[in-house]
Order: structure tokens, then C-alpha cells, then sequence
């Protein structure tokens, strides 16, 4: 049966009976080109035109099958239940779920307390999440749509964490941008927020939002508390990380910065760029780094940043937080940023850092200790998807060196761990029966562990990863601006050939 779906022409939407006749490309354009109206009308200052479009966006019954497609089928943590066990699996139970709620108006919805879950962080602590039921995944993913693009047009251009079409390798880039050869900015405080996510004031993120359509049920989810070991604890300050909207409202309370510190642009023919004697800051979620000319100049940030601390509930963690010379360097989004001398002066470089490095081989250990015994198949599988994973987000800095060490450590625990399997055989029986010659015809490399009772089950080499520069985004560019579809067509063009040209390697 083909299904027809009318955009907020009514008060109700038909029942859907097969998912898959949903034409999905019209609902994605229609649903892109509402946050663009969003993004464009705030850009103009049109405050009632942005609440205006922001209700339709809430009632739109595209956004809501494209909210529920995303937090059921796309995002990770889809199999993820919250306090009331409830996943969706097959498409008849997505058809099932639209038809309950979509006539159901989000500022009546009840929400339900989230489910904590506890991760471990890189200093051996847990990192706790808080696990939303589906049904406040799916109205969260709907707000989300609304008021991302308001705020698109408002986000620093230094912001690069949890934000559509920006990644931690923008942030990389950005940092080469400010420090390369010839800048006066030469001391690093390196800031750390002390429990970010936990401690954000909610009356400074309502203030925020003040004029925002659903702000009522946004302080329902932050006010929402979880439930630890069967007992329900309150939120009375923080945003719940594991919540979709949770990343956004997060931006929205770190964001204002660059304000509170003075940061100064000019604009130039080539777009806006830094001023010369301004300091330079960069920001992913609640990890950021200030860039200073003098030691002073970067010890007054204790002070500067207080007023910033204060508005949001926030103060810095003293262990984490630091000042640095670029020549000593320092590490930033599993990369370590330094200054070197060499025979033709000083050159900056950004190789993986020795953490990033170090958690890479405790991964690769625990596979092998996991699967001792195991099927050589098994390991190959599990360890191609992390050398290939990592590689790639290593791929756009000085990494070649880092990828030898990573392939050298992986030979050393497949020599150990095929000796252990048969430690009656001579070497050679196990070479005959273990490894073969590249098979993807990469390399002339006839060492490649390889399970022959497979098809194409073969361990890949970091090495055969590419160094490929990455794109630096430009500016305050957001793909909400319809204006730059050309620009973030032929970004996207280059990101698709890279993807590409690294998956052949891989």
C-alpha cells in the first residue's frame, strides 16, 4: 500500500502500514529546508518568523518519522534501552510507534527519569551516561531540529564539537591554522572544565532559550534525574550525557567565549581572519585551548575566565588545566601539538599523541587476550575494524612513523599468539599455514596474517593508510545556510574521493 504524507495540512497524519514505502528523500529535503528557513530568519533577526517556523517544525510529521528512522535505526545506541526496556527492532514496530504519537502534542509528553550507565573515561575512571527511554529519544531528536539552526547561525566559528559538518579534524586544522611558522602565539593554556556535563547551571541554559517554543519540556528533561541501582536520584544541575539534545544544550551554555575574552576578526578578501595581536581560541564541546604571545598574557586566563565560569556553574580542574610553551608541546583531541627545531628552524608538527597511542595498543591486547585460542579469522575481524578506524582518524597528520609502531606491535602478538596456539610446530609450518601474500594487491608484502579457510580474511596494515590534508572548514559556514550548498557540495565531493582512496588502502 503506498502511503502519502502531508506536512502539517492537518491536525492528524495518515497511519503508516509499510515503512519502507516512505519516500525518505522527500522527507529529509523537506525537513532540511525548514532548518534552513530556521537558520536564515534568525540570521535576519526575525524573532517571531524563528518561533513561527520552530512550532511547525515540532508538528512536522517528517521531522517525526525522520527523528524516529534516526534514534531506531541510525544512531548507535539503538538497541540501547532506557529505565523501561523498550527497543525497536523491525520496521513494522517503527510503523507501529509513529501511529501511537503522531498526533500526540510534545508539551503534554511525560518524561521518564534516564538509565544510568557508566563507561570508563582514559585516567581509569567511569564516565556515567544517562540513557533516555525511546519515545523521549525521539521528541528530544524533534527539539533538536528546531533549535539547532537558530543556534547554527549564533555558534562560534572556533566551535567544533557536536555540531553538524565539524569534527575534531577541523579543530586539529584550526590549531595548525593559529600556530604555524611566523605567529606571535607561543604559550598554550591548555583548560579543562571541571565535570562539564554535570555541573552546567539550568537557569543559565533557560535564559538561553528564554523565547524557545518548547523550553518548558527541555527543563522537564534536564530536571528529569536517573535511575542508579534501582534508585532514583535528582538533576539539579548538568545535562545528561547519552541524551540527543544533551550535546546541543551543552554548546549552548559554553558558548560566548570568544565575547568574554576580547577575541577580535577582520575581515579580509579571503573571508575573516584572526587579528594579529588577539588571542586565539579553540573549542571542541568542553575541551578547548587558549593561545597566548606572552606567558602573563596566558596566566591572566585564570582571572579573565572567571566571569565566563561563574554564568554557568563551572570551574576549571586544576590537575587537567595548565599553561605550556608550544616548544615543550601539548596534547589536544588524542593528537600532541609541538613546536620543533630543525636545520632550517622551527617547523610545528601534530602527530598522534603517546596517550592516543598507548590506548590503541591496550585495545589491540585485549583483543588477543580475549580470543586466545580462537579462530585466526575471529582476530582478524575484530582488529581490522580498529587499525582501519584509527588510521583514518590519525590520516591527516604526521602519522607514518605512529603507523610502523602500531604494525610492529600487532607482528609482535601474532607471533606470540600463533606460538601459544601450536607450541609443538616449527616456525615454518605455522609461516605456511598462517600467512600469505597481500591478496588485495596493495603491497608486495608476503607477511599478511590471513585465515585461507575464509574468503578475503586477511589482517590490513596501518602502513597502507594514505596522509591525506584534511579541509579546514571555513569560518562560521553551516550547512543550514542555503546559501553555501555549492561549498558544502564540493566539500562533501572531497571527503566522499577521500573516504574512497582510504578505503582501497584499507
Amino acid at each position: 500500500m503506498k502511503t502519502y504524507i502531508k506536512y502539517n495540512k492537518s491536525a492528524t497524519a495518515p497511519q503508516i502500514y509499510d515503512w519502507n514505502s516512505i519516500n525518505w528523500k522527500k522527507i529529509y529535503k523537506y525537513v532540511k529546508k525548514l532548518r534552513q528557513r530556521i537558520f536564515h530568519a534568525e540570521q535576519l533577526g526575525q524573532t517571531r518568523k524563528v518561533r513561527k517556523l520552530q512550532r511547525l517544525m515540532i508538528r512536522s510529521k517528517a521531522n517525526l518519522l525522520l527523528s524516529i528512522k534516526k534514534v531506531t535505526q541510525i544512531n548507535k545506541g539503538k538497541r540501547t534501552a532506557g529505565i523501561d526496556k523498550m527497543i525497536i527492532t523491525n520496521d513494522k514496530e517503527r510503523s507501529e510507534l509513529f501511529n501511537l504519537i503522531k498526533d500526540y502534542s510534545i508539551n503534554s509528553v511525560k518524561v521518564k527519569p534516564a538509565k544510568r550507565k557508566y563507561i570508563p573515561k582514559k585516567n581509569g575512571k567511569l564516565r556515567p551516561l544517562g540513557i533516555p527511554i525511546i519515545k523521549d529519544r525521539i521528541y528530544q531528536n524533534i527539539v533538536k531540529n528546531a533549535l539547532e539552526p537558530q543556534w547554527e547561525s549564533k555558534f562560534e566559528s572556533i566551535s567544533y564539537g557536536f555540531r553538524p559538518k565539524r569534527s575534531a579534524q577541523d579543530a586539529r586544522a584550526q590549531l595548525f591554522l593559529k600556530l604555524r611558522k611566523g605567529t606571535k602565539r607561543q604559550w598554550i593554556f591548555e583548560g579543562d572544565f571541571k565535570g562539564c556535563f554535570d555541573n552546567l547551571n539550568h537557569e543559565y541554559i533557560m535564559t538561553c532559550i528564554e523565547k524557545f517554543p518548547c523550553r518548558e519540556i527541555i527543563l522537564n528533561w534536564l530536571k528529569a534525574g536517573y535511575i542508579d541501582e534501582d534508585v532514583f536520584n535528582e538533576t539539579l544541575s548538568g545535562t545528561p550525557q547519552g541524551g540527543i539534545i544533551s550535546p546541543l544544550l551543552a554548546n549552548i551554555a559554553l558558548h560566548g567565549m570568544e565575547e568574554e575574552l576580547g577575541v577580535k576578526y577582520q575581515a579580509t578578501k579571503q573571508g575573516y581572519i584572526l587579528n594579529k595581536d588577539s588571542i586565539g581560541i579553540v573549542k571542541y564541546a568542553d575541551d578547548f585551548v587558549i593561545l597566548c604571545q606572552t606567558k602573563n598574557e596566558a596566566e591572566s586566563m585564570y582571572g579573565r575566565l572567571e566571569p565566563y565560569l561563574k554564568k554557568r556553574g563551572l570551574t576549571l580542574a586544576e590537575d587537567k588545566t595548565k599553561i605550556t610553551h608550544i616548544s615543550e608541546g601539548f596534547d589536544f583531541l588524542g593528537f600532541n601539538v609541538k613546536q620543533y627545531k630543525t636545520v632550517r628552524g622551527v617547523t610545528l608538527l601534530i602527530k598522534p599523541s603517546k596517550s592516543s597511542v598507548k590506548k590503541t595498543k591496550k585495545r589491540i591486547k585485549e583483543v588477543f587476550e580475549r580470543y586466545r585460542g580462537k579462530q585466526v579469522g575471529i582476530i582478524i575481524n575484530r582488529l581490522n575494524p580498529i587499525i582501519r578506524g584509527i588510521g583514518n582518524y590519525w590520516s591527516s597528520s604526521v602519522s607514518k612513523d605512529t603507523y610502523k609502531t602500531i604494525d610492529y606491535y600487532i607482528w609482535i602478538k601474532i607471533r606470540k599468539y600463533l606460538k601459544c596456539m601450536h607450541p609443538k610446530k616449527p616456525w615454518k609450518w605455522i609461516i605456511k599455514k598462517y600467512f600469505s601474500k597481500d591478496i588485495h594487491g596493495i603491497s608486495k608484502d608476503r607477511w599478511l596474517l590471513t585465515d585461507k579457510s575464509m574468503k578475503n580474511c586477511q589482517l590490513i596494515k596501518m602502513q597502507w593508510i594514505p596522509i591525506i590534508r584534511h579541509q579546514l572548514i571555513k569560518y562560521k559556514n553551516s550547512p543550514d545556510d542555503k546559501s553555501l550548498k555549492e561549498y558544502f557540495m564540493r566539500r562533501d565531493e572531497k571527503e566522499f574521493k577521500k573516504s574512497n582512496i582510504l578505503s582501497k588502502q584499507n
